[in-house]
């Protein structure tokens, strides 16, 4: 299945959920725990009453709509994924500051979307210095680029200098002697930072 493909399908999933916990108190209502109804009703409230505006606020900072919109679905399923964490925080059915609560998340996947795209644009930087006969075919490429993301997801928790120690080691291939004059540190100082890079990999991995 081609990569438009797959998108356009995850996209049909992802609407289908929110859909479904729209009318999902209607639905269900004396049909399941009834413990869990006011946390199914508190999440379709705040999608019906919010995902317009959260669209809108996106839209400002993104300055495009179908960003937007991206990440406003990916903000809810993210509140989907982890309905507890609303049950916790609700108050007769409702967050005390819903929108606060919604920037929280949407601002956090604006960081990883800009992350994200400036880690695709070194590598397609990087692509493009290579000579043709070396060059990865589309399929390759998506790979690498799935595998860079998840890379980069997995050392999004660790310091900077720590990050970026790991990345030139891994991805450059720079010597820890080079990468300690590029950051003002010790070599010794390199070696940890690649240390703590992998262990986190490997734990995470786990």
């Amino acid at each position: 299945m081609g990569r438009r493909r797959r998108f356009a399908r995850a996209v049909l999933l992802s609407n289908n959920k929110i859909h479904y916990h729209l009318d999902l108190y209607a639905s269900c209502r004396g049909r399941r725990n009834p413990s869990a109804v006011p946390q199914d009703h508190a999440i379709a409230t705040l999608y019906r009453e919010h995902h317009s505006w959260l669209q809108t606020f996106l839209r400002r900072r993104l300055g495009n709509g179908a960003d937007a919109a991206d990440l406003a679905q990916d903000t809810f399923e993210r509140i989907l994924a982890a309905p507890d964490h609303i049950a916790q925080k609700q108050a007769a059915w409702q967050l005390d500051e819903p929108r606060a609560y919604l920037t929280v998340i949407a601002r956090r996947l604006v960081s990883n979307l800009f992350r994200r795209r400036s880690l695709e644009q070194a590598y397609l930087d990087a692509l493009a210095l290579m000579p043709q006969p070396q060059a990865p075919s589309e399929e390759q490429r998506y790979i690498i680029l799935e595998s860079l993301q998840q890379i980069d997801a997995m050392l999004a928790g660790l310091p900077a200098r720590t990050r970026a120690a790991f990345l030139m080691a891994q991805l450059e291939g720079l010597a820890y002697a080079e990468i300690a004059t590029r950051l003002a540190v010790s070599e010794r100082t390199i070696k940890r930072y690649v240390a703590e890079g992998l262990a986190r990999c490997i734990y995470l991995m786990a």
